[in-house]
């Protein structure tokens, strides 16, 4: 057998190992999709006529908010679930199972590759359940034609892969699946502090750089604009740069810790 076919039939093994484990243990990435769901219906019904009014600087109009709120939650759904992947490594590394995979006839590389396939599935499902969820209280997005659509996919097909590979290494140097879920907390925190809720230029002036200039917000406009219409400008080119950037980053730092000689 080819290195290839190897490398294809040992990743295809543990993925549906890791896919058999998220079966048979759904609390933690359900957990972890509440986080966006909740927060979807928090503003939309509790913060939502005020938020809208805010908005467009009218009256109050909760559909409007909706629409500005769903891309963004979108991309927090990304970062919450590979939240379950840092844990999940984790306990890869530190319950000994790594070290039986090293003594095995097996690829290197398709332990990480299964985890990595994995969460990306896990998390493309997770996106189209809070999809439906956003659908079902009211987003539409009637203007976005098929390529928009297809385009909309690719990004969040993409950013689930970058945030995989750094949550991958943050599983690997971590000492024990809490600690990995706390080192994985900004993938949670950052889209708090990106245009999820509220548009950049009304932050105070000393915070928008902070918004500004991290890889949820031209992510998230990229997507409004896909969905909604909106301007995308240079946001296109940032989101697939920051994509890109923090794939090749997590994918190297994986496979460098990976490859060390166990202690």
């Amino acid at each position: 057998m080819s290195s290839l076919s190897l490398a294809a039939r040992d990743s295809s093994t543990m993925l549906r190992r890791n896919l058999l484990h998220a079966r048979r243990y759904p609390s933690l990435t359900l957990n972890l999709l509440l986080t966006p769901i909740m927060l979807l219906l928090l503003f939309v019904y509790i913060f939502g006529d005020v938020m809208s009014a805010g908005l467009d600087g009218g009256g109050a109009d909760r559909s409007e908010y909706i629409a500005y709120l769903v891309p963004g939650l979108l991309l927090m759904t990304i970062g919450s679930t590979t939240i379950g992947t840092a844990v999940s490594v984790s306990n890869d590394m530190t319950e000994g199972i790594i070290a039986r995979f090293r003594t095995m006839a097996i690829h290197r590389g398709s332990v990480i590759i299964g985890h990595v396939i994995g969460s990306v599935l896990q998390s493309v499902m997770s996106v189209v359940l809070v999809g439906a969820v956003g659908v079902a209280i009211g987003f539409r997005s009637t203007d976005a034609t098929a390529l928009e659509w297809i385009a909309a996919f690719g990004l969040l097909t993409l950013f689930a892969l970058a945030l995989t590979w750094i949550a991958v290494g943050m599983g690997m140097v971590s000492p024990n699946a809490e600690a990995a879920s706390n080192n994985a907390m900004p993938l949670i925190f950052l889209p708090l502090i990106s245009s999820t809720f509220v548009p950049v230029d009304a932050m105070p002036g000393w915070f928008q750089p902070i918004a500004e200039y991290q890889p949820f917000t031209p992510a998230i406009e990229t997507l409004r604009g896909l969905l909604l219409g909106t301007e995308i400008g240079n946001n296109g080119w940032l989101a697939v740069a920051w994509c890109l950037g923090l794939a090749a980053l997590g994918y190297f730092w994986s496979k460098a810790v990976f490859n060390r000689d166990p202690k």
